[in-house]
């Protein structure tokens, strides 16, 4: 009797668990054909006929997302997936919910995130070193409460501008004003110079005036911007905003300088996916007006433009940059362009090619990357108006995973060959 009750139970238990099966893989005929993922106070979808690029979520995780539409659902691909996004926006909880599709035999999944109400997260935005320029760093702390980020970050850079800055930054963000398309920013500077001696040794750099466009070097400098971003389409975002910069002169006296600007600019991401090929067309400008009318001693425009393009195939990928620029009468230094630094022109020393930078530019930057081996070719030209562009190349090796990366580049030109060595990220 006792086996009896016993073959019983157990066949119970088998047909109870059989099914609890059938219950969670019913859906599993059914395919996916949206996916929804809502934030605090953001929604983007993923549909089959549209690409979306979303700066909220990680271009990884945001492909996963996307291939989940058009296959049969999955429920544990989207516990997967719910996972991984409480872990990259540091959220309280995820969860997902499956709705009834526009069409038969289709459904919807629906990413609910909910964050905490405060977070704090740091990063390292740049630390890399590049053998004739030295270490560059930069570390930033963010607290974000619900939709409003206040960032403070140290940084010492000597890779971007002719001039080592070091000092400090602070910043206010609310991606979501009043709606998805408006975006708002305020930024802080607050920097101490250090000027290498190639730029010192330059005529009229200790006089104060080294030319009749290009004021003399300065000790500090402080900028206060405020900007506000819309996005007019899915691929295209606008920026305009205001520059309140000023700087104190180190020679011939302690003068303070004002280069108050309007700023501005457009830029465009296209993301194109076919079965095998991924590409991205991106196009920036931007613009730093400085004039009179606010209360500037400057009067110049700083115009400059980028276009890159992406081909990605399986562990292939092809990209191809190129940028330019110009400036339209008396700017300061850190206006100035510069090349020969750990991402242009790489191999050369900026302060052999120009040690005040320059106020006209072209460059283009060409790498192969397959896994983790990278190659690539640079070639450009950085002068003044009035002289004659001298171009000039490089060729480099190197192993990148991610942001970070390590390469030697060379310079390309007769009579010896000098490798710089970088390492480090850079984004």
């Amino acid at each position: 009797m006792k086996l009896a009750w016993l073959g019983c139970l157990l066949f119970g238990s088998l047909l109870f668990a059989g099914n609890q099966d059938v219950d969670e893989n019913v859906n599993t005929r059914y395919k996916v054909e949206t996916v929804v993922v809502s934030g605090d106070g953001w929604t983007t979808s993923f549909t089959a006929d549209q690409t979306v690029h979303d700066g909220q979520i990680s271009s990884g995780l945001r492909k996963e997302i996307g291939e989940l539409v058009g296959k049969n659902l999955n429920p544990s691909l989207l516990d997967d997936i719910a996972r991984r996004l409480r872990r990259e926006f540091h959220a309280q909880t995820v969860t997902h919910r499956v709705l009834r599709g526009a069409s038969p035999e289709y459904v919807q999944v629906v990413f609910d995130i909910k964050l905490r109400p405060t977070k704090f997260d740091i990063s390292v935005p740049k630390f890399l070193y590049q053998s004739s320029q030295g270490w560059t760093g930069a570390v930033e702390g963010t607290v974000t409460v619900k939709q409003n980020g206040f960032t403070f970050g140290l940084v010492s850079d000597g890779d971007e501008l002719a001039e080592r800055y070091a000092g400090i930054v602070a910043r206010y963000e609310n991606p979501h004003l009043g709606t998805d398309h408006v975006r708002l920013r305020f930024s802080f500077e607050s920097y101490h110079e250090q000027w290498n001696r190639a730029t010192l040794d330059q005529p009229g750099a200790e006089t104060g005036v080294i030319a009749a466009d290009i004021p003399g070097i300065y000790r500090t400098r402080q900028n206060f911007q405020p900007e506000v971003s819309f996005v007019l389409a899915r691929p295209l975002t606008m920026t305009v905003g205001t520059s309140f910069e000023r700087f104190q002169e180190q020679f011939p006296e302690a003068r303070t300088m004002a280069a108050n600007a309007v700023t501005g600019g457009v830029r465009y991401y296209q993301r194109l996916e076919g079965d095998e090929n991924q590409q991205d067309l991106e196009a920036d400008y931007n613009l730093r007006a400085s004039t009179r009318a606010l209360s500037a001693d400057f009067v110049y425009a700083r115009h400059r433009w980028e276009f890159r393009y992406t081909l990605t195939h399986g562990r292939h990928l092809l990209l191809d940059d190129l940028t330019g620029g110009i400036i339209v009468g008396q700017a300061p230094l850190f206006e100035r362009f510069v090349l020969g630094n750990a991402s242009t022109l790489r191999g050369w020393n900026k302060f052999d090619l120009d040690p005040l930078g320059g106020n006209r530019m072209v460059h283009n930057s060409v790498e192969y990357r397959y896994g983790v081996f990278e190659i690539f070719y640079d070639a450009g030209a950085i002068w003044d108006s009035g002289q004659t562009a001298v171009a000039r190349h490089s060729i480099g090796v190197g192993l990148r995973q991610g942001s970070f990366s390590l390469a030697v580049a060379f310079p390309v030109r007769d009579g010896r060959a000098d490798p710089i060595f970088m390492v480090g990220m850079n984004y």
